[in-house]
């Protein structure tokens, strides 16, 4: 995993009901960076049939798009990029010659694809963009196929297979892949993939840009109170922009199981719920969710949170509310998960206060330590 002065931060055990899991290695800082990871691959989050929106972002970085864009010679609509630079890598990576017929054959007016929703469009890029891996690096497709995920063959695995496998007929060096293939593929997404987001707008629902596979980041497990959040930097970074950094919340002793919130930290329990069962599987009883378990429906989080701050909530009531206080983003509808920037950076203090940077909106806030 990832290295620091020649020690481990991070190792991957088994827990018991839990399966694989990330820990601590030693003891760690508060807003110590313990995972820095490329993806394995990138796909796009935008239905293949809308080009204006496709057209803000570049096709192998994902950043805005903001001098004028550079096209792809072969596609039709053509891809865009935001540099040469980016277009020429992309030619031997992520739009190879495959990666572009085959859009091209899902995007024309008689493909079967235009006749489905955005998530079908979405799962098309991804396998395309997959089988595209097996293409140029077999070893990285094999990580892929290493990850959590169980297949099943059902009308959506069949429908994708059926619409994708006549891409790679056409298109591909190598046979079509198998349904077994297409629907182990699937479930390897549907378990492991990570948004990368659009910045925060207060007047519209935040939308996922891009997804993205990392391997590592993926054996880090759900809790409902992370004790770690991950941050992104697409538009801003200058080199690996489509990097995801891990940092720690707070500080952990050696030993300690690392969990992120797959969603943001406000979402009430029969959301988080509902969601958990739906994308993951599995059903979280984690000390948070004991407590809200018998919260009634109307209770909601920013109501809790606002008697928190005013000093009207028992701590028998919500025992966790020093989390929300202390590390949920202040920031109107954003929800975001506050972490100390990393110990020794510039613009962290080390007296009395600390600064903490919110993994949605980016917003930077001063904590006054305890003393």
């Amino acid at each position: 995993m990832e290295m620091s002065d020649g020690n481990e931060l991070i190792r991957i055990v088994n827990i018991e009901n839990k399966g694989r899991a990330i820990v601590s290695s030693r003891d760690l800082k508060a807003g110590e960076v313990i995972l820095k990871e490329s993806p394995l691959l990138l796909y796009s989050a935008i239905p293949l049939d809308a080009a204006a929106a496709a057209a803000n972002y570049c096709a192998h970085c994902f950043r805005i798009i903001s001098h004028k864009a550079v096209p792809c010679p072969n596609c039709s609509p053509p891809s865009l990029f935001c540099s040469s630079k980016c277009q020429s890598q992309s030619s031997s990576s992520s739009h190879t010659a495959f990666v572009c017929q085959s859009l091209a054959h899902l995007r024309s007016p008689d493909s079967p694809l235009r006749r489905h929703d955005q998530d079908r469009h979405i799962q098309a890029w991804f396998l395309i963009s997959a089988y595209n891996l097996a293409l140029i690096s077999p070893p990285h497709f094999q990580i892929l196929l290493s990850l959590q995920g169980e297949p099943t063959i059902d009308e959506t695995s069949l429908l994708l297979h059926s619409i994708t496998s006549d891409a790679c007929r056409r298109h591909s060096p190598i046979p079509p892949p198998s349904v077994e293939l297409t629907a182990a593929l699937l479930a390897k997404d549907k378990l492991n993939a990570f948004g990368l987001m659009e910045p925060l707008d207060e007047d519209r629902e935040r939308s996922v840009r891009a997804y993205g596979i990392y391997p590592k980041a993926s054996f880090f497990n759900h809790d409902c109170l992370p004790n770690a959040c991950r941050f992104d930097y697409v538009d801003s970074a200058a080199n690996g922009n489509t990097d995801i950094v891990v940092r720690v919340i707070h500080d952990l002793a050696g030993g300690r199981e690392v969990c992120l919130s797959y969603f943001p930290v406000n979402v009430k329990y029969s959301e988080r719920q509902a969601r958990l069962m739906d994308d993951y599987g599995f059903i979280c009883d984690c000390d948070r969710c004991r407590v809200e378990a018998s919260w009634s429906d109307d209770e909601t989080m920013e109501e809790d949170h606002d008697s928190m701050e005013e000093g009207t909530c028992d701590d028998d009531d919500f025992p966790h509310s020093y989390f929300f206080v202390k590390y949920m983003c202040s920031g109107e509808n954003c929800g975001g998960t506050l972490a100390p920037l990393p110990p020794g950076s510039s613009s962290d203090n080390n007296n009395n206060t600390k600064t903490m940077e919110c993994n949605v909106c980016g917003r930077l806030e001063v904590d006054e330590e305890d003393n």
